[in-house]
């Protein structure tokens, strides 16, 4: 009786403690919580909320571009100036078409615009998946060619607007401005929008580098 007794009190002591099924519920739900918010603290902030408000500036300044780009491109196209005294045989008339440097200032703004309205889509792509890198690859490629276009239309009107408003005695080219000053003002407003726009585009070409380079 001794024997049993001591080896029934050994087979207790020995026993380890078991845990119910209720408490390893409650400890894997701790566990699981725990792990979940280690998560959410660790991984889910990464990044995703400063890639969507770069995003939004984004798309609020394609917007600003494609005013800019439509005040450039409407301003040049529909500016002529005629002036008050003609004669039956001649008129003194200006109109955008007669340089061919406007005509290309006017279809490359056009153009500009035109890109920016289907680009509008993409940028609200990225402010819905912020880490979408293929959407930011592709608009960082085009923004970075308009970035030439508009450059090159900008900086080749302002050159023509420079020579209307002060001429070239060594060419003997007159100062136009001093006859066609509406004529003058438009353009020269116009050539400050495409600037604008080109800029921009520059501001642009950099937050996508940035975003893509944080994605």
């Amino acid at each position: 009786m001794a024997d049993s007794s001591k080896r029934a009190e050994e087979t207790a002591i020995n026993m380890p403690p078991t845990e119910s099924k209720s408490t390893k519920s409650k400890n894997h739900a701790t566990y699981t919580s725990i792990t979940k918010a280690t998560d959410a603290t660790y991984v889910r902030p990464a990044g995703r909320g400063w890639g969507r408000g770069v995003a939004i500036f984004d798309f609020i300044l394609r917007i600003c571009a494609l005013v800019a780009a439509l005040v450039a491109t409407t301003t040049m196209g529909t500016t002529d100036q005629t002036l008050p005294f003609f004669t039956q045989f001649f008129q003194f008339q200006a109109e955008y078409d007669d340089f061919p440097t406007f005509t290309f200032f006017v279809v490359a703004n056009a153009i500009a615009s035109g890109y920016l309205v289907l680009s509008l889509p993409f940028s609200i792509v990225s402010i819905v998946r912020p880490h979408a890198r293929g959407v930011k690859l592709l608009l960082i490629i085009f923004d970075t060619v308009l970035v030439t276009f508009t450059t090159s239309a900008a900086a080749s009107a302002a050159a023509i607007v420079y020579l209307a408003h002060n001429g070239n005695s060594n060419t003997n080219w007159l100062a136009i401005c001093q006859q066609f000053n509406d004529f003058c003002q438009r353009v020269s407003g116009a050539v400050v929008a495409s600037f604008i726009t080109a800029v921009i585009f520059i501001f642009l070409v950099l937050i996508s580098a940035v975003g893509l380079s944080r994605s």
